[in-house]
């Protein structure tokens, strides 16, 4: 967006502090008196010196020859100096506010990294008791299938015995039961 400035209506000697204040008041930068203008006042004397030389031959050949015209350009430049300024604290209030929610969003990111991390390991954890668990339930599986195994095999055993001497009927049967014994 563009900032507008009035026309300039400056029949000021631009030496006297007080005129130019009045003068930058008059289109719309006015030193005092506005809170948005957080910087210090313009100091004329810092300002002439870091006029860059192209501007003081300019300005020494007004000197020597003032005109309506030179006045104008030289309040133009004026102008637009203050501009830039603030353009420069605008961008610079910008980007201290958008380092500002750049931090915030990283100490957030950081919290949540560190509660998710919590997480993980609590969830690691329970993890290894379930494996611990698991291990612990099929070793218990393994020695039940040993037994019933056993079982069976004794199941069948005493099924045989009970043949062999029921029946009457054979040394085979007796000597088959005692080999799977």
């Amino acid at each position: 967006m563009a900032l507008q400035l009035p026309p300039v209506r400056c029949d000021c000697d631009c030496d006297d502090p007080a005129a130019l204040e009045a003068f930058l008041a008059d289109i719309g930068f006015g030193l005092l008196g506005q809170d948005e203008m957080a910087s210090p006042p313009l100091d004329l004397t810092t300002m002439a010196a870091a006029t860059p030389p192209e501007e003081e031959t300019s300005a020494s050949a007004s000197a020597s020859a003032p005109a309506a015209g030179d006045e104008a350009e030289h309040h133009r430049r004026l102008r637009r100096k203050i501009s830039n300024r603030e353009s420069a604290r605008r961008s610079r209030a910008r980007k201290q506010r958008h380092l500002e929610e750049l931090r915030a969003r990283a100490a957030t990111l950081r919290a949540g990294s560190r509660e998710l991390a919590a997480r993980l390991r609590g969830v690691r954890a329970g993890a290894a008791l379930v494996r611990l668990a698991n291990a612990r339930l099929r070793a218990e599986a393994s020695a039940l299938g040993r037994r019933l195994a056993a079982a069976h095999r004794a199941i069948a055993l005493r099924q045989i015995y009970a043949a062999a001497t029921s029946g009457g009927g054979g040394f085979e049967l007796q000597a088959l039961a005692s080999l799977i014994a």
